[in-house]
């Protein structure tokens, strides 16, 4: 097997049980603040599997960093695309956005706007974190 494909499995194990944990934690403030609030067994179980899922790809996708004979706009592609599809499709299935075209785009922009913001941080601060690091070897 791939040891790529390991890590992202390993990776997305590893991450995976936080997704319902949170679920958990939200269904619980739901119910709190609406005590009159009712959840069928399948919307627990469509929220447990999709939030496994969320938290199992989220972590898996950062080994796309990590292929070196990738470059940086194809591992970020790659990374925000499979972000991209198990978020949707999982708010979708939730129904915690509806499925109308006009409410998907203003997620899609949304996502994307969020997903680039926190990338280019992150970029930023490991390029000076690297100047800085380079300057005190010279």
């Amino acid at each position: 097997m791939n040891s790529y494909l390991k890590e992202f499995l390993h990776r997305g194990m590893m991450f995976s049980g936080l997704g319902p944990i949170v679920l958990g934690i939200i269904y619980a403030l739901i119910c709190r603040t609406d005590p009159n609030t009712a959840l069928a067994g399948h919307q627990i179980l469509v929220g447990i599997v999709s939030t496994f899922l969320i938290a199992f790809v989220q972590a898996g996708t950062t080994v796309f960093y990590q292929i070196e004979h990738w470059s940086t706009p194809k591992a970020v592609l790659c990374h925000f695309s499979l972000l991209y599809i198990i978020y949707s499709v999982s708010y979708v299935m939730n129904t915690w956005i509806p499925f109308d075209i006009r409410v998907i785009l203003i997620f899609t922009a949304i996502f994307a706007a969020v997903y680039f913001l926190v990338w280019i941080t992150v970029y930023i601060c490991i390029k000076a974190t690297s100047k800085k690091l380079n300057s005190q070897l010279k």
